[in-house]
């Protein structure tokens, strides 16, 4: 899709350095150790496509910083160079604060940023656009997912603390984020439900794409 409907629009995408029981920890159950990893590998790559796909500029973002890429990133990376993207480091103690840190560095040099996490393969280009055309109206956009938290979150404005208080993986997480964003002035606008991959059922669920 091209870049006409959101020049000034980028799209982050956060994720984990692959390293074998640190990643996709609930699969291991139902893949293994390695198995899990694998999994972890592919989410990655199928939604960095998507995100490439909807025609914004993309920007990579890894968990922490490391001394030399792992062996098992280096085919990961190899895409992400090839495709001419930057690659970030999250800065913050959790979730929240590394979400708040990117969205404002986003916004230093874009009108919007978006930030999509590396097990969220549902959301497709189209996906990507609603959320751009949301923020059009709305301050923060986010895009739901049936466990209770989102899958995207985007912003136009951003404030402080926005993100504090939140009980991450847990089913409150929406729920929390949009009275804490309401409280401190922001317009939040809801996309339709979306599905991430946490749970072995979900790992089946993708498998049929």
């Amino acid at each position: 899709m091209p870049k006409t409907e959101a020049p000034n629009a980028l799209l982050m995408q956060f994720a984990k350095w692959p390293e074998a029981g640190r990643v996709k920890t609930r699969l291991i159950p139902a893949l293994g150790v390695s198995g899990a990893l694998d999994a972890h590998l592919t989410l990655t790559l199928a939604v960095l496509d998507n995100l490439c796909g909807s025609g914004l500029t993309v920007q990579f973002w890894w968990d922490r910083a490391v001394d030399s890429v792992p062996a098992d990133a280096q085919g990961v990376v190899r895409t992400i160079e090839q495709r001419g993207l930057g690659q970030k480091i999250q800065q913050g103690t959790n979730l929240g604060d590394r979400m708040l840190d990117a969205l404002g560095t986003g916004l230093e040099a874009h009108a919007l940023a978006l930030i999509v996490g590396s097990d969220c393969p549902s959301v497709e280009p189209a996906y990507v656009h609603q959320a751009v055309a949301s923020l059009q109206e709305y301050d923060v956009v986010l895009g739901p997912s049936d466990d209770g938290g989102y899958v995207l979150i985007g912003a136009r404005r951003v404030v402080p603390h926005m993100l504090d208080g939140i009980e991450w993986g847990t089913e409150a997480v929406l729920e929390q984020t949009c009275q804490r964003l309401k409280k401190l002035g922001l317009s939040v606008g809801l996309l339709e439900p979306r599905w991430d991959v946490d749970e072995p059922e979900d790992w089946a669920r993708f498998q049929l794409i």
